[in-house]
This record gives structure tokens, C-alpha cells and sequence, in this order.
């Protein structure tokens, strides 16, 4: 059978087949049918999702962290030793003036003691008296003694009063001083004594006046270690402990990279037990010191009087270290290469990858000082999938704060 025999007998026989409604495979036409030539396919650029480069204020912040402590801690405890607790007059959290009783000491052994001293001074007043009678005495003999030896010399010189009367005279006349002399003496003692008896009165009463404890200042009690019943002694741990002004701030622990950039009258948002929203601070003290081992420095942030806080209380914070408005990418935009930030854009719909020169960083945002236009498109994730020169197709960010949490969609 030659060809054209068996093409009318192909033809007959698909139109019985679509007679009888049946339809055959394509195979079966690929043995006689001639083949068509193919359109050529033109490849997609893979879509990736871009961000604007935009102008917007970006806050640089630092994060602190660290523990609610009183700005002064006052300690209150004894001078005196050996003497026994016998009232408690505040408990921790009280509230207390300067000069408030908060606790005392037995008085009994002061209180025979000034009695003693009392007696004391009652003896050296008499003695005293004394002495200013034999002064008065003294006084009177050694006049009487004088005027007797004048005498005997005016008689001695017209030869009424022989020699020896008049040695006697002298010896009269010295004696007197002598004893006016030593009368002077008594009652320079006397007087050095009561002098003595009042100031052991005065130590006596100032022991008896420290057996009442007071707060040295305004503040709140921290702690008391006090009991009644207790023998106090000055080398002891102190009674109370105050805050002084019931003032509690943050002493935070700062890294060195971020201790430059923090100084004293800063703002800090604190975060403390107890508070739903942060209570708004001050930077009071930054330490010049940075520790050698943690190279971590001091921070000390002032809270408001009426922060409501405990101390001891854990505590964060953020400062606010600068503030600029200017074009921003998102952190996930921008990556390092051989030492400087660089990111991707969108030119014509090829990568173009360019160094950039940034600024201050926060919540996310990079600042750039150079590199991008504003409106120019970005990759949102760069370095990752695409590279310089790559043909893409630019899908724009449903939010431009893709950029910080979803990377580029290949």
C-alpha cells in the first residue's frame, strides 16, 4: 500500500471513530502528522520584595538594667556598749523625722552615776567655800604680820625693839604670805576639781541622751536588726537602716561602648516591679570608673519622690542618646562588606550594590548619610539571595516594616 492508499485510510477512519462520537489520543496523529515548530519561552525575573528608602526620626537609645537601691543609705546604731535594748519605737517601712526616737537603752547605771556626780559637785562646792575662807584668813594674818614688822623697823632705828624681836617679826610676816600662798592653791584645786566632776556630768548626760536612738534624718527604715533584750555595742551591725529622704534610684550596669554617650540630666523610661508603664528618670552620677573584669560602668538614675518602688527590686531602663530625622533603611537592608555597610537597589529592574555612610541606629532603622536617594527602591533583606547585576522583579512591601522581620521573597 502506498502512501497516499494509507493517508484516505486514516481519514476514514477518524471520521468513523468522531462519527461514533469517541475521541482518540494525539498519539495516534504523530505518526502523519508533520511537526510544528515551538515558540520560544522567555524566562521571569524572580520577584523580591523591596523597601523605599525614606526620611523619618530615628531615637538611638541604650538599654540599662540593674537594681533599685536608696540614693543614701543612712546607718543608725550605738555609741555605747554593754547596755541593754529595752523599746522599739519604728518598724521597717516607717516613715521617720530627724531627732524621732526610734528605739532606747536601759538607764539605770547612768542614772546611779549622775547621782553620784551630783554629790560630787556638792563636795566640791564646799571645799571651794572653803579654800575662800582660809584665803580670807590668810589674807588677814599676812596683813597683821606686815604691819607689825613695820613697826618694829621704824622702832628698830631708834633703838626701842632689839634684833631678835624684829627676826621674829619677819619670820611672822613670811609665814602669812605663805599660808595666803597655799589657801590660793586649795581653791585653784578645789575649783580644777568641780571643773573635772562637771565634765564627767556632761559625758554622763550625753551617755544618758544617746540611750534614746534618733533618726539622724528624714528617710524610711530599710531594715531593723533591733530586738528588745538585746546588749548593744557600738562595733556592732547598725540598728536601722534609712533611705535618706526615702529617695530610691537605679544603679544600672552600662556596657563601655554605650557609657560614653550617656551624661548626667539624660531621660530615662525605668521599668520596675509593680508598674505597668515606665516611670520617666533622670541620669543623676555616671561613673568615670569601668570595671575591669565585666568592663561594664555605674549608671545612676534618680526616680520621682513619689515612684512608689522597693528597693532591692529589680529594674531596666532606656535612655535616649540621640535623636536625628533623616533617610532610613530598615536594619535588615543594610549588611557589611570588607568593613562598610553597604545594601542593594533596585535600578531599572537590576541590583546595583552600594556603600553606604550611615549615622545613629534605632528601633530597627539605620540612618544614611549617603548612598540612597530618597524613593529609591531597596532590598528589603540584602545579601542573602541576589546578587550585584541580577535581573529581579520589584514587589513592593505590603508595610514598609516588612524590612525588620520578613526578609526577600525569591
Amino acid at each position: 500500500m502506498n502512501r497516499l492508499t494509507r493517508m484516505a485510510a486514516s481519514s476514514a477512519f477518524v471520521l468513523a471513530v468522531a462519527g461514533m462520537g469517541l475521541v482518540l489520543p494525539e498519539t495516534l496523529f504523530s505518526a502523519t502528522a508533520e511537526e510544528a515548530p515551538k515558540p520560544a519561552v522567555t524566562a521571569k525575573a524572580p520577584a523580591i520584595t523591596v523597601v523605599p528608602a525614606a526620611e523619618r526620626e530615628i531615637v538611638q537609645t541604650a538599654i540599662v538594667v540593674g537594681s533599685l537601691v536608696p540614693r543614701e543609705e543612712v546607718l543608725v546604731g550605738v555609741d555605747l556598749d554593754g547596755y541593754r535594748l529595752t523599746e522599739l519605737l519604728a518598724e521597717e517601712g516607717d516613715v521617720v523625722k530627724a531627732g524621732q526616737v526610734l528605739a532606747r537603752l536601759s538607764t539605770d547605771t547612768l542614772e546611779i552615776l549622775l547621782a553620784q556626780n551630783t554629790s560630787s559637785l556638792a563636795r566640791n562646792d564646799a571645799a571651794i567655800a572653803q579654800a575662800k575662807s582660809q584665803i580670807a584668813e590668810a589674807i588677814a594674818t599676812e596683813t597683821q604680820a606686815k604691819s607689825a614688822l613695820d613697826r618694829g623697823e621704824s622702832l628698830k632705828t631708834k633703838g626701842f625693839v632689839a634684833q631678835d624681836v624684829l627676826d621674829q617679826r619677819q619670820s611672822s610676816a613670811q609665814t602669812a604670805v605663805a599660808r595666803r600662798q597655799s589657801a590660793e592653791q586649795g581653791l585653784t584645786l578645789a575649783e580644777a576639781d568641780k571643773t573635772l566632776t562637771e565634765a564627767l556630768r556632761r559625758e554622763l548626760e550625753l551617755r544618758l541622751s544617746k540611750t534614746e536612738i534618733k533618726a539622724p534624718a528624714d528617710g524610711i527604715i530599710l531594715s531593723r536588726s533591733a530586738r528588745v533584750g538585746a546588749i548593744v555595742s557600738g562595733a556592732g551591725e547598725p540598728l536601722f537602716r534609712l533611705a535618706r529622704d526615702g529617695s530610691i534610684e537605679l544603679e544600672a550596669q552600662v556596657p563601655e561602648t554605650s557609657l560614653a554617650q550617656i551624661v548626667v540630666g539624660q531621660t530615662v523610661l525605668v521599668m520596675a516591679p509593680g508598674h505597668a508603664t515606665p516611670i520617666k528618670g533622670t541620669v543623676r552620677l555616671v561613673s568615670p570608673k569601668i570595671d575591669d573584669v565585666t568592663r561594664l560602668g555605674k549608671v545612676r538614675v534618680a526616680l520621682p519622690a513619689d515612684a512608689r518602688v522597693t528597693s532591692g527590686s529589680f529594674a531596666r531602663g532606656t535612655v535616649e542618646i540621640a535623636r536625628e530625622t533623616g533617610i532610613a533603611l530598615p536594619v535588615s537592608a543594610i549588611v557589611t562588606a570588607s568593613g562598610s555597610p553597604t545594601t542593594q537597589v533596585v535600578v531599572d529592574g537590576k541590583i546595583q550594590t552600594r556603600t553606604l555612610k550611615t549615622g545613629i541606629s534605632g528601633a530597627g532603622y539605620i540612618e544614611v548619610l549617603s548612598g540612597v536617594e530618597p524613593g529609591e527602591m531597596v532590598v528589603a533583606r540584602a545579601g542573602s539571595f541576589v546578587r550585584d547585576g541580577d535581573a529581579v522583579t520589584p514587589v513592593a512591601a505590603a508595610s514598609p516594616e516588612i524590612g525588620l522581620s520578613q526578609g526577600a521573597k525569591g
